[in-house]
């Protein structure tokens, strides 16, 4: 049900958040994941964005807003239900699709369900929305390919 690559990202993040003694695994942490994970990765590139620019902006972000657990805890790094319910979201939309394996793609898109979370504001920062990452998986229109498309409209409009 969940791509190898997927399982990997998600594996990833949560070793890190651990390694850094996070007390909480969130939707910020997912999507500094999906940085790594090949098929998001396209994504993102083809919505423009610069994969290092948001790399350091997450990294920043999550270093100074999320709690960390004391070193002598036992309690172990736990998901947010932000994280939790990106997840069930991608889950859902890829079976009621009908298609097998939820890819970081999927990923990606769900995270666009938390509307009030840093990483959707991260992304729409960048010029990149939910349509812009459903257009490109779904018939691999890129943000530059619509500007284009855009300009050669209006100068058929203006001619």
């Amino acid at each position: 049900m969940i791509a190898q690559e997927l399982e990997v990202s998600l594996h990833m993040a949560f070793v890190e958040a651990r390694q850094k003694q996070h007390e909480f695994i969130t939707v910020e942490h997912l999507l500094l994941a999906m940085l790594d994970n090949p098929s998001a990765a396209e994504v993102l590139k083809a919505c423009g964005v610069d994969l290092e620019e948001l790399r350091g902006v997450l990294t920043d972000f999550i270093n100074e807003h999320t709690p960390r657990l004391s070193p002598h805890s036992d309690a172990d790094t736990q998901p947010t239900q932000g994280f939790q319910r990106v997840i069930q979201r991608a889950i859902l939309h890829v079976q009621s699709s009908g298609k097998k394996e939820v890819t970081g793609a999927n990923v990606l898109v769900a995270i666009f369900g938390e509307k009030e979370s840093h990483a959707v504001y991260f992304l729409n920062q960048r010029g990149v929305t939910r349509l812009d990452v459903v257009n490109y998986i779904a018939h691999g229109i890129t943000k530059t390919s619509q500007k284009k498309d855009e300009k050669q409209e209006s100068a058929k409009d203006e001619g």
